[in-house]
């Protein structure tokens, strides 16, 4: 690499640690490109994205970056997964680490708050930010939902009361 190519890749860096709301650092070291891809596609899927690169271009990187203080945890392999959300990143990754014992989950960062691997698990374990919106959006419609049936419960039973006297007059 070259030095112009070190600058582009530091900046892209950079830009990618600033516009995160989550890192996770993790040891790859003994993955298949096989296994690599299949992170790689179920940190797409979930919005998240997953870097590797030197660790020292990436310490360098991280200078003016809230996540600065996640430059002790890249220290040989390491693979740098972020997201806007802050629970699409460690959820993959803890599911990947799971799956794959080679997969090491060393800590991160969640804007200036230091995660480490319990956090970054505890993290993972809470609902996305879709599934929260959907249990919020349940939540507000529920009230509404039972004022309508209240609101049509005492016309329905009126209606059945006058019917049942309607039917019994005309057996009568």
């Amino acid at each position: 690499m070259d030095r112009a190519d070190k600058k582009e890749l530091v900046a892209t860096l950079n830009a990618v640690f600033k516009g995160a709301n989550v890192v996770v650092v993790a040891h790859y070291s003994g993955l298949t490109v096989v296994q690599m891809q299949t992170l790689r596609r179920q940190m797409k899927q979930a919005g998240a994205s997953v870097k590797v690169s030197k660790n020292r271009l990436a310490k360098i990187a991280l200078e003016g970056t809230d996540v600065a203080s996640i430059g002790s945890l890249l220290k040989g392999p390491t693979v740098i997964a972020t997201s806007n959300d802050p629970v699409a990143a460690p959820k993959v990754a803890v599911d990947f680490a799971k799956a794959n014992e080679k997969f090491v989950i060393l800590g991160g960062s969640m804007g200036k708050t230091v995660l480490n691997v319990d956090s970054v698990k505890a993290l993972a374990a809470l609902p996305s930010l879709d599934e929260l919106r959907g249990k919020l959006v349940g939540l507000l419609m529920a009230p509404a939902t039972k004022i309508a049936q209240l609101t049509t419960a005492p016309a329905a039973k009126v209606a059945r009361v006058v019917q049942a006297y309607a039917s019994k007059s005309e057996a009568a």
